[in-house]
């Protein structure tokens, strides 16, 4: 599977997901641009697309060909990621395109 990693996610969390091919927007050549030209870049491009910036899925609209998963953890730190990994493989697996499933949650410390 490719898969992209927003800008605002640590290029480790790419690591850990072993058996897909992943980028991240900074090496796509794609930083700072606005999330809807995000999204139309991706399509055809990636077949999964992580953020941890939840107004993407709820602001614009994903592209058919494209699944998006929205992390919720309490930073984007890779130590908070890292427990996250095992369920986002399943996300991976598991989401259709054009759709968008969460991961994780927000919990206080």
């Amino acid at each position: 599977m490719h898969i992209l990693i927003d800008e605002c996610l640590p290029r480790e969390l790419g690591d850990e997901l072993i058996g897909h091919e992943v980028t991240t927007v900074q090496e796509a050549g794609w930083a700072g641009f606005k999330n809807g030209q995000l999204l139309k870049k991706i399509s055809g491009s990636f077949e999964t697309f992580i953020t941890i910036d939840k107004r993407i899925e709820n602001e614009l609209e994903i592209p058919r060909d494209v699944a998006l998963i929205t992390i919720r953890a309490p930073s984007n730190r890779i130590q908070d990621l890292r427990p996250l990994v095992s369920e986002l493989l399943r996300a991976i697996k598991t989401t259709k395109p054009g759709r968008s499933t969460r991961v994780g949650r927000i919990t206080r410390r």
